[in-house]
C-alpha cells in the first residue's frame, strides 16, 4: 500500500535540515566485465544532506560525489577510469543528485530526482529503505538510517566508453546516516 500523503510524524523525523555522517555513510556501485562477472567499486568523497519539512512532499535529499575519489581496489585500474577517455573527472569532476519527490509509506519508499554527470541530467528514480533512528553513544544527537539503491545506464550520460568490456547498467548502492538538527 503506498500512501503518498504520509507526514514526517509517521517517519518518525524532526523538521529541519539533517546532516549526513561520513563516518557510517557509503556509495557503492556494481558493473558487468566481459558480461561475465560483476566488478564492485565505492566513491569515498562525497556529502549528501536531508531537508525533512512537515510532509513527505517536504523532503528534499541532495548529493555531490567526487568522480575521481573513485575507488575498485585497483590503483591502476582507478586512474585509468579517471582518464580523459573514460570518466574525464577533470572535465566532469563531480556527479549530483537532487529529489524531485519522495512517495511512499511503511518499509516501502521511492525518492525520484536528477541525476546530472557532466553537462546531462537525467531523472533517476531510487528504492529506499528506513533503516531508523538510533541515539548516538557519544553525544545527544539522534541519527537515522538509510538505504537507497537504483541503476543507470551510463551511455544515457555520455559515458559509453569500453562496449562490450563494460556492462551499460551501473548499480548504485548508497547507505547513509543522518544526524538530526539541534533542537530537533
Amino acid at each position: 500500500m503506498t500512501n503518498d500523503a504520509i507526514t514526517t510524524a509517521a517517519l518518525p523525523l524532526a523538521p529541519g535540515h539533517w546532516t549526513m555522517d561520513p563516518l557510517h555513510s557509503s556509495v557503492h556501485f556494481t558493473i558487468r566485465h566481459l558480461g561475465i562477472s560483476t566488478v564492485r567499486g565505492r566513491f569515498s568523497a562525497f556529502g549528501a544532506e536531508l531537508y525533512v519539512g512537515a510532509t513527505a512532499d517536504d523532503v528534499r535529499v541532495s548529493a555531490t560525489i567526487e568522480l575521481a575519489s573513485v575507488d575498485t581496489g585497483s590503483p591502476e585500474r582507478d586512474a585509468h577510469l579517471r582518464a580523459a577517455d573514460r570518466l574525464d573527472v577533470a572535465r566532469r569532476p563531480t556527479m549530483t543528485y537532487r529529489s524531485t519527490r519522495v512517495r511512499g509509506g511503511d518499509a516501502e519508499w521511492t525518492m525520484d530526482g536528477e541525476l546530472t554527470i557532466g553537462d546531462v541530467t537525467r531523472p533517476v528514480s531510487l528504492a529506499v529503505d528506513f533503516g531508523g533512528l538510533g541515539d548516538s553513544p557519544v553525544g545527544s544527537a539522534r541519527h537515522a538510517g538509510f538505504g537507497a539503491r537504483g541503476r543507470i545506464r551510463r551511455s544515457d550520460f555520455g559515458l559509453d566508453f569500453a562496449p562490450g568490456v563494460l556492462g551499460d547498467v551501473v548499480g548504485i548502492q548508497l547507505d547513509l546516516q543522518f544526524v538530526q538538527p539541534a533542537g530537533g
